[in-house]
Protein backbone atom coordinates (compact mmCIF):
# COMPACT_ATOMS: atom_id res chain seq x y z
CA UNK A 1 0.00 0.00 0.00
CA UNK A 2 1.25 3.28 -0.88
CA UNK A 3 2.26 5.99 1.82
CA UNK A 4 2.33 9.22 1.81
CA UNK A 5 3.58 11.53 5.08
CA UNK A 6 2.02 15.06 5.98
CA UNK A 7 4.48 17.12 8.94
CA UNK A 8 2.53 19.65 10.12
CA UNK A 9 4.87 23.05 10.72
CA UNK A 10 2.86 26.14 10.26
CA UNK A 11 2.98 27.21 13.86
CA UNK A 12 4.87 30.40 15.24
CA UNK A 13 5.97 29.04 18.33
CA UNK A 14 5.77 32.27 20.13
CA UNK A 15 7.15 30.24 23.49
CA UNK A 16 10.53 30.14 21.57
CA UNK A 17 10.60 34.05 21.77
CA UNK A 18 12.63 34.04 18.12
CA UNK A 19 12.19 35.58 15.11
CA UNK A 20 13.18 31.96 13.16
CA UNK A 21 10.05 29.80 12.62
CA UNK A 22 10.11 27.46 15.62
CA UNK A 23 10.49 24.24 13.17
CA UNK A 24 14.09 26.01 11.29
CA UNK A 25 15.71 25.61 15.09
CA UNK A 26 17.95 22.56 15.00
CA UNK A 27 18.46 19.86 16.62
CA UNK A 28 21.95 17.69 15.52
CA UNK A 29 22.19 19.87 13.13
CA UNK A 30 18.98 19.49 11.23
CA UNK A 31 15.77 21.85 12.07
CA UNK A 32 13.91 19.76 13.70
CA UNK A 33 11.02 18.97 11.22
CA UNK A 34 13.48 17.25 9.13
CA UNK A 35 14.01 14.65 11.84
CA UNK A 36 9.87 13.58 11.14
CA UNK A 37 10.60 13.38 7.80
CA UNK A 38 13.70 11.46 8.25
CA UNK A 39 11.65 9.20 10.35
CA UNK A 40 9.18 8.91 7.64
CA UNK A 41 11.87 7.45 5.08
CA UNK A 42 11.76 4.52 6.61
CA UNK A 43 8.47 3.76 5.16
CA UNK A 44 9.55 4.71 1.41
CA UNK A 45 6.72 7.38 1.43
CA UNK A 46 5.64 7.81 -1.99
CA UNK A 47 4.57 11.46 -1.17
CA UNK A 48 5.86 13.93 1.52
CA UNK A 49 3.72 16.82 2.13
CA UNK A 50 4.94 19.88 4.26
CA UNK A 51 1.78 22.24 5.91
CA UNK A 52 3.99 25.57 6.28
CA UNK A 53 2.40 28.75 7.51
CA UNK A 54 4.41 31.05 9.54
CA UNK A 55 7.65 31.93 8.18
CA UNK A 56 6.25 30.11 4.89
CA UNK A 57 9.26 31.40 2.73
CA UNK A 58 11.88 29.85 4.76
CA UNK A 59 10.47 26.80 5.56
CA UNK A 60 10.08 25.71 2.45
CA UNK A 61 13.43 27.29 1.32
CA UNK A 62 14.83 24.76 3.75
CA UNK A 63 12.59 21.73 3.45
CA UNK A 64 13.33 21.99 -0.39
CA UNK A 65 17.28 22.20 0.79
CA UNK A 66 16.60 18.73 2.45
CA UNK A 67 14.26 17.09 0.34
CA UNK A 68 13.67 18.65 -3.60
CA UNK A 69 10.57 16.74 -4.13
CA UNK A 70 8.87 17.53 -1.38
CA UNK A 71 5.59 18.99 -2.37
CA UNK A 72 4.51 22.91 0.20
CA UNK A 73 1.03 24.14 0.81
CA UNK A 74 0.73 27.05 2.99
CA UNK A 75 -2.04 26.81 5.78
CA UNK A 76 -3.35 30.88 5.62
CA UNK A 77 -4.81 30.96 8.83
CA UNK A 78 -4.23 28.48 12.07
CA UNK A 79 -7.19 26.87 12.59
CA UNK A 80 -5.94 24.27 14.71
CA UNK A 81 -4.76 20.71 13.60
CA UNK A 82 -7.64 19.23 11.02
CA UNK A 83 -7.59 22.66 9.34
CA UNK A 84 -3.83 22.19 8.65
CA UNK A 85 -4.22 18.37 7.60
CA UNK A 86 -6.94 20.00 5.25
CA UNK A 87 -4.49 21.96 3.68
CA UNK A 88 -2.58 19.11 2.06
CA UNK A 89 -5.65 18.15 0.93
CA UNK A 90 -5.26 20.15 -2.88
CA UNK A 91 -2.00 17.98 -3.74
CA UNK A 92 -3.26 14.37 -1.81
CA UNK A 93 -6.86 14.44 -2.94
CA UNK A 94 -6.63 12.02 -5.70
CA UNK A 95 -4.09 9.95 -3.27
CA UNK A 96 -4.36 6.38 -3.53
CA UNK A 97 -2.77 4.96 0.00
CA UNK A 98 -2.63 5.60 3.26
CA UNK A 99 -1.68 8.64 4.60
CA UNK A 100 0.67 9.22 8.08
CA UNK A 101 0.13 12.96 10.03
CA UNK A 102 3.54 14.02 11.89
CA UNK A 103 4.49 17.11 14.01
CA UNK A 104 7.44 19.40 13.04
CA UNK A 105 7.78 20.26 16.59
CA UNK A 106 8.00 16.20 17.46
CA UNK A 107 11.28 15.24 16.28
CA UNK A 108 11.55 11.45 17.72
CA UNK A 109 9.35 9.44 16.32
CA UNK A 110 11.09 6.05 15.63
CA UNK A 111 10.75 4.72 12.41
CA UNK A 112 9.70 1.16 13.96
CA UNK A 113 6.98 3.27 15.50
CA UNK A 114 5.74 3.89 12.43
CA UNK A 115 6.47 0.69 11.20
CA UNK A 116 4.05 -0.50 13.59
CA UNK A 117 1.07 1.94 12.54
CA UNK A 118 1.72 0.97 9.03
CA UNK A 119 1.23 -2.69 10.51
CA UNK A 120 -2.00 -1.88 12.40
CA UNK A 121 -3.66 -0.36 9.47
CA UNK A 122 -4.50 -4.03 8.18
CA UNK A 123 -7.00 -4.46 10.56
CA UNK A 124 -8.02 -1.11 11.32
CA UNK A 125 -9.20 1.91 9.83
CA UNK A 126 -8.18 4.69 12.07
CA UNK A 127 -4.93 4.38 13.69
CA UNK A 128 -3.85 6.28 16.64
CA UNK A 129 0.06 6.58 18.62
CA UNK A 130 -0.42 6.47 22.32
CA UNK A 131 2.26 6.16 24.98
CA UNK A 132 2.25 5.62 28.74
CA UNK A 133 2.48 9.03 30.27
CA UNK A 134 4.38 9.30 33.83
CA UNK A 135 2.18 12.83 34.20
CA UNK A 136 -1.10 13.00 31.78
CA UNK A 137 -1.98 16.18 32.87
CA UNK A 138 -3.56 18.27 30.21
CA UNK A 139 -3.15 15.29 27.77
CA UNK A 140 -5.96 13.48 25.86
CA UNK A 141 -6.84 9.87 27.18
CA UNK A 142 -7.14 6.97 25.20
CA UNK A 143 -9.94 5.39 25.93
CA UNK A 144 -9.49 1.50 25.05
CA UNK A 145 -11.13 -1.45 25.04
CA UNK A 146 -8.98 -4.46 23.89
CA UNK A 147 -7.48 -3.60 21.02
CA UNK A 148 -10.35 -0.79 20.11
CA UNK A 149 -10.10 2.32 20.65
CA UNK A 150 -13.37 3.60 21.61
CA UNK A 151 -12.74 7.48 22.34
CA UNK A 152 -10.14 10.53 22.90
CA UNK A 153 -11.32 12.39 25.50
CA UNK A 154 -9.56 15.90 26.28
CA UNK A 155 -8.65 16.23 30.02
CA UNK A 156 -10.92 19.18 30.41
CA UNK A 157 -13.88 17.12 29.39
CA UNK A 158 -12.70 13.84 30.91
CA UNK A 159 -14.42 12.93 34.54
CA UNK A 160 -12.88 10.96 37.38
CA UNK A 161 -12.50 7.48 36.05
CA UNK A 162 -11.01 8.95 32.37
CA UNK A 163 -8.76 10.98 34.32
CA UNK A 164 -7.42 8.01 35.63
CA UNK A 165 -6.29 6.76 32.39
CA UNK A 166 -2.37 6.79 31.90
CA UNK A 167 -2.83 6.31 27.98
CA UNK A 168 -2.38 9.54 26.16
CA UNK A 169 -2.77 11.09 23.24
CA UNK A 170 0.45 11.55 20.59
CA UNK A 171 -1.70 13.58 18.01
CA UNK A 172 0.19 11.43 14.98
CA UNK A 173 -2.56 9.72 13.24
CA UNK A 174 -2.92 7.04 10.28
CA UNK A 175 -5.81 6.01 8.23
CA UNK A 176 -6.59 5.71 4.42
CA UNK A 177 -6.16 9.93 1.82
CA UNK A 178 -9.60 9.51 0.99
CA UNK A 179 -10.74 8.83 4.41
CA UNK A 180 -8.71 11.28 5.80
CA UNK A 181 -10.38 13.84 4.20
CA UNK A 182 -13.88 12.53 4.33
CA UNK A 183 -13.68 12.51 8.19
CA UNK A 184 -12.03 16.18 8.34
CA UNK A 185 -15.05 17.23 6.42
CA UNK A 186 -17.16 16.09 9.13
CA UNK A 187 -15.84 17.68 12.08
CA UNK A 188 -16.86 21.23 13.18
CA UNK A 189 -15.03 23.72 15.19
CA UNK A 190 -17.67 24.47 18.08
CA UNK A 191 -15.19 24.48 21.15
CA UNK A 192 -13.10 27.41 23.07
CA UNK A 193 -10.67 28.22 20.27
CA UNK A 194 -12.84 27.97 17.85
CA UNK A 195 -10.25 25.25 15.81
CA UNK A 196 -10.84 22.33 14.06
CA UNK A 197 -9.19 19.48 15.73
CA UNK A 198 -7.53 16.25 14.41
CA UNK A 199 -8.59 13.97 17.19
CA UNK A 200 -11.91 14.50 16.14
CA UNK A 201 -11.64 12.24 13.91
CA UNK A 202 -11.47 9.20 15.79
CA UNK A 203 -14.91 10.20 17.21
CA UNK A 204 -16.26 10.92 13.05
CA UNK A 205 -15.16 7.30 12.36
CA UNK A 206 -17.15 5.91 15.25
CA UNK A 207 -20.30 7.51 13.82
CA UNK A 208 -19.44 5.37 10.63
CA UNK A 209 -19.30 2.14 12.25
CA UNK A 210 -15.35 2.56 11.40
CA UNK A 211 -12.54 0.66 13.41
CA UNK A 212 -9.56 2.23 15.39
CA UNK A 213 -7.01 1.29 17.25
CA UNK A 214 -4.08 2.71 19.30
CA UNK A 215 0.10 1.76 18.92
CA UNK A 216 1.44 2.49 21.97
CA UNK A 217 5.24 3.86 21.88
CA UNK A 218 7.58 5.34 24.61
CA UNK A 219 6.92 8.51 25.91
CA UNK A 220 10.02 9.61 25.41
CA UNK A 221 8.70 9.25 21.57
CA UNK A 222 6.61 12.18 21.70
CA UNK A 223 8.74 14.65 23.10
CA UNK A 224 7.81 18.48 21.80
CA UNK A 225 10.01 21.19 21.66
CA UNK A 226 7.67 24.57 22.45
CA UNK A 227 10.44 26.78 24.60
CA UNK A 228 13.96 26.97 24.70
CA UNK A 229 14.09 25.00 27.37
CA UNK A 230 12.01 22.25 25.51
CA UNK A 231 15.29 22.47 22.30
CA UNK A 232 18.01 21.88 25.03
CA UNK A 233 16.08 18.78 26.54
CA UNK A 234 15.86 17.79 22.59
CA UNK A 235 19.06 17.89 21.79
CA UNK A 236 20.55 16.47 24.88
CA UNK A 237 17.73 13.76 23.91
CA UNK A 238 19.15 13.28 20.46
CA UNK A 239 22.89 13.16 21.57
CA UNK A 240 21.89 10.59 24.11
CA UNK A 241 20.17 8.40 21.29
CA UNK A 242 23.15 9.12 18.49
CA UNK A 243 25.79 7.89 21.14
CA UNK A 244 24.05 4.89 22.20
CA UNK A 245 23.48 4.23 18.20
CA UNK A 246 27.22 4.78 17.70
CA UNK A 247 28.60 2.56 20.21
CA UNK A 248 25.93 -0.41 19.19
CA UNK A 249 27.54 -0.09 15.82
CA UNK A 250 31.01 -0.99 16.80
CA UNK A 251 32.49 2.60 17.80
CA UNK A 252 34.43 3.07 20.23
CA UNK A 253 33.80 6.51 22.58
CA UNK A 254 36.17 7.79 24.93
CA UNK A 255 33.82 9.88 26.94
CA UNK A 256 30.52 9.42 25.23
CA UNK A 257 29.17 12.78 27.07
CA UNK A 258 31.59 14.81 25.23
CA UNK A 259 31.42 13.53 21.98
CA UNK A 260 27.93 15.59 19.66
CA UNK A 261 26.69 14.14 16.51
CA UNK A 262 24.56 15.49 13.38
CA UNK A 263 21.26 13.68 12.24
CA UNK A 264 23.44 12.69 9.28
CA UNK A 265 27.20 11.33 10.83
CA UNK A 266 27.86 8.41 9.85
CA UNK A 267 30.71 6.93 11.50
CA UNK A 268 32.00 3.58 10.16
CA UNK A 269 32.68 0.24 13.03
CA UNK A 270 36.12 0.48 14.83
CA UNK A 271 36.55 3.84 15.46
CA UNK A 272 37.69 5.80 17.95
CA UNK A 273 36.66 9.55 19.02
CA UNK A 274 38.33 11.15 21.90
CA UNK A 275 36.76 13.78 24.16
CA UNK A 276 35.34 17.32 22.97
CA UNK A 277 34.61 16.12 18.86
CA UNK A 278 31.96 18.17 17.12
CA UNK A 279 30.47 16.51 13.97
CA UNK A 280 28.28 19.33 11.59
CA UNK A 281 26.32 18.18 9.09
CA UNK A 282 27.28 15.96 6.41
CA UNK A 283 30.43 13.87 7.99
CA UNK A 284 30.95 10.40 6.87
CA UNK A 285 33.71 8.72 8.99
CA UNK A 286 35.25 5.51 7.51
CA UNK A 287 36.09 2.50 9.79
CA UNK A 288 39.19 2.29 12.13
CA UNK A 289 39.44 5.45 11.86
CA UNK A 290 40.39 7.80 14.84
CA UNK A 291 39.30 11.27 15.51
CA UNK A 292 41.26 12.91 18.54
CA UNK A 293 40.08 15.26 20.88
CA UNK A 294 39.02 18.93 20.18
CA UNK A 295 38.24 18.18 16.37
CA UNK A 296 35.37 19.71 14.33
CA UNK A 297 33.97 18.06 11.08
CA UNK A 298 31.81 19.06 8.87
CA UNK A 299 30.70 18.44 5.15
CA UNK A 300 33.52 15.91 4.87
CA UNK A 301 34.95 12.47 4.02
CA UNK A 302 37.49 10.51 6.58
CA UNK A 303 38.89 7.63 5.00
CA UNK A 304 39.58 4.40 6.63
CA UNK A 305 42.55 4.50 9.02
CA UNK A 306 42.96 8.27 9.36
CA UNK A 307 44.08 10.12 11.96
CA UNK A 308 42.40 13.43 12.64
CA UNK A 309 42.99 15.70 15.26
CA UNK A 310 43.66 17.07 17.78
CA UNK A 311 42.37 20.28 17.82
CA UNK A 312 41.99 20.13 14.32
CA UNK A 313 38.93 21.25 11.49
CA UNK A 314 37.87 19.92 8.01
CA UNK A 315 35.41 22.04 6.28
CA UNK A 316 33.24 21.45 3.68
CA UNK A 317 34.52 19.38 0.68
CA UNK A 318 37.29 17.80 2.93
CA UNK A 319 38.30 14.72 1.40
CA UNK A 320 40.83 12.28 3.62
CA UNK A 321 41.87 8.88 1.94
CA UNK A 322 43.04 6.10 3.97
CA UNK A 323 45.64 6.11 5.90
CA UNK A 324 45.55 10.23 5.96
CA UNK A 325 46.87 12.03 9.18
CA UNK A 326 45.52 15.52 9.78
CA UNK A 327 47.11 16.89 12.75
CA UNK A 328 46.81 19.35 15.56
CA UNK A 329 45.95 22.89 14.86
CA UNK A 330 45.25 21.84 10.67
CA UNK A 331 42.39 22.84 8.60
CA UNK A 332 41.29 21.59 5.51
CA UNK A 333 38.54 22.80 3.21
CA UNK A 334 37.45 21.83 -0.20
CA UNK A 335 40.62 19.58 -0.36
CA UNK A 336 41.31 16.07 -1.22
CA UNK A 337 44.01 14.94 0.72
CA UNK A 338 45.77 11.46 -0.80
CA UNK A 339 46.19 8.19 1.10
CA UNK A 340 49.00 7.87 3.44
CA UNK A 341 49.97 11.71 3.10
CA UNK A 342 50.47 13.94 6.54
CA UNK A 343 49.55 17.36 7.52
CA UNK A 344 50.93 17.19 10.89
CA UNK A 345 50.95 20.79 12.33
CA UNK A 346 49.90 24.10 12.02
CA UNK A 347 48.76 24.12 7.94
CA UNK A 348 45.60 25.74 5.71
CA UNK A 349 44.74 23.64 2.93
CA UNK A 350 42.32 25.20 1.31
CA UNK A 351 40.67 24.27 -2.58
CA UNK A 352 43.91 21.86 -2.85
CA UNK A 353 44.35 18.34 -4.42
CA UNK A 354 47.38 16.67 -2.38
CA UNK A 355 48.80 13.20 -3.65
CA UNK A 356 49.58 10.02 -2.02
CA UNK A 357 52.24 9.66 0.55
CA UNK A 358 53.08 13.33 0.57
CA UNK A 359 54.41 15.11 3.72
CA UNK A 360 52.97 18.74 4.08
CA UNK A 361 55.47 20.92 7.17
CA UNK A 362 54.35 22.39 9.38
CA UNK A 363 52.85 26.18 8.64
CA UNK A 364 52.02 25.49 4.96
CA UNK A 365 49.31 27.78 3.52
CA UNK A 366 47.71 27.49 0.10
CA UNK A 367 47.27 31.16 -0.28
CA UNK A 368 43.62 30.55 -2.37
CA UNK A 369 41.84 33.87 -2.41
CA UNK A 370 42.57 36.85 -4.12
CA UNK A 371 39.76 39.28 -2.47
CA UNK A 372 37.70 37.98 -5.59
CA UNK A 373 38.12 34.70 -6.58
CA UNK A 374 39.40 31.27 -5.42
CA UNK A 375 42.32 29.32 -6.86
CA UNK A 376 43.25 25.61 -6.77
CA UNK A 377 46.53 24.04 -5.67
CA UNK A 378 47.63 20.63 -6.58
CA UNK A 379 50.32 18.68 -4.76
CA UNK A 380 51.58 15.70 -6.26
CA UNK A 381 52.47 12.19 -4.91
CA UNK A 382 55.55 11.94 -2.64
CA UNK A 383 56.21 15.31 -2.40
CA UNK A 384 57.81 17.08 0.56
CA UNK A 385 56.33 20.52 1.35
CA UNK A 386 59.47 22.44 3.47
CA UNK A 387 57.69 24.20 6.86
CA UNK A 388 56.46 27.73 6.36
CA UNK A 389 55.75 27.21 3.04
CA UNK A 390 53.11 29.45 0.92
CA UNK A 391 51.30 28.35 -1.94
CA UNK A 392 50.48 31.34 -4.02
CA UNK A 393 47.30 29.77 -5.73
CA UNK A 394 46.67 28.61 -8.61
CA UNK A 395 49.89 26.69 -8.78
CA UNK A 396 51.05 23.04 -9.02
CA UNK A 397 54.20 21.11 -7.38
CA UNK A 398 54.85 17.87 -8.78
CA UNK A 399 55.48 14.44 -7.87
CA UNK A 400 58.38 13.62 -5.93
CA UNK A 401 59.11 17.41 -6.06
CA UNK A 402 60.42 19.25 -2.88
CA UNK A 403 60.20 22.97 -1.31
CA UNK A 404 62.71 24.75 0.60
CA UNK A 405 61.46 25.87 4.37
CA UNK A 406 60.44 29.31 4.04
CA UNK A 407 59.57 29.10 0.70
CA UNK A 408 56.78 31.17 -1.30
CA UNK A 409 56.09 29.58 -4.63
CA UNK A 410 54.59 31.64 -7.36
CA UNK A 411 55.35 29.01 -10.37
CA UNK A 412 54.69 25.54 -10.74
CA UNK A 413 57.26 23.30 -9.66
CA UNK A 414 58.37 20.22 -12.08
CA UNK A 415 58.30 16.58 -10.95
CA UNK A 416 61.62 15.82 -8.62
CA UNK A 417 62.26 19.68 -8.75
CA UNK A 418 63.72 21.32 -5.58
CA UNK A 419 61.34 25.10 -5.31
CA UNK A 420 63.60 27.49 -3.16
CA UNK A 421 62.58 31.60 -2.39
CA UNK A 422 64.38 33.19 0.24
CA UNK A 423 65.94 36.46 0.57
CA UNK A 424 69.45 37.11 1.00
CA UNK A 425 70.51 36.44 4.77
CA UNK A 426 71.98 39.64 6.43
CA UNK A 427 73.40 40.64 10.05
CA UNK A 428 74.22 44.19 10.75
CA UNK A 429 76.46 44.75 13.69
CA UNK A 430 74.68 47.01 16.84
CA UNK A 431 71.73 47.74 15.08
CA UNK A 432 69.25 46.11 17.49
CA UNK A 433 70.79 47.15 20.85
CA UNK A 434 70.49 50.97 18.47
CA UNK A 435 67.18 50.21 17.52
CA UNK A 436 65.78 49.16 21.32
CA UNK A 437 67.42 52.27 22.88
CA UNK A 438 65.48 54.22 20.12
CA UNK A 439 62.40 52.22 21.05
CA UNK A 440 62.75 52.62 24.88
CA UNK A 441 63.28 55.89 24.69
CA UNK A 442 60.33 56.92 22.45
CA UNK A 443 58.11 55.08 25.04
CA UNK A 444 59.72 57.02 28.08
CA UNK A 445 58.69 60.13 26.34
CA UNK A 446 55.01 58.66 25.66
CA UNK A 447 54.42 57.81 29.26
CA UNK A 448 55.97 60.66 30.53
CA UNK A 449 53.65 62.77 28.05
CA UNK A 450 50.24 61.19 29.58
Amino acid sequence: MPVALIILAAGQGTRMNSDLPKVLHQIGGAPMFVHALEAGRALDADRRVLVVGHGAEAVSAAARAYDPDIEIVVQGEQLGTGHAVKAAREVLEDFDGDVVVLYGDTPFIRPETLQAMVDARAEFDVVVLGFEAADPGRYGRLIMDGKNLNAIVEAKDADDAELAVTFCNSGVKMTSGANLFALLDTIGNDNANGEYYLTDIVAAAAKTGQSATAITCDEAETLGVNSRADLAHAEAVFQARARSDAQENGVTLVAPEMVFFALDTVIGRDTIIEPNVVFGPGVTVETGATIRSFSHLEGCHVGSGAIVGPYARLRPGAELANDAHIGNFVEIKNSQIGEGTKVNHLSYIGDASVGDGTNIGAGTITCNYDGVMKHRTEIGARAFVGSATMFIAPVKLGDEAMTATGTVVTGDVPDGALAISRPEFQTKAGVARKLFEKLKAAKAARDKGQ
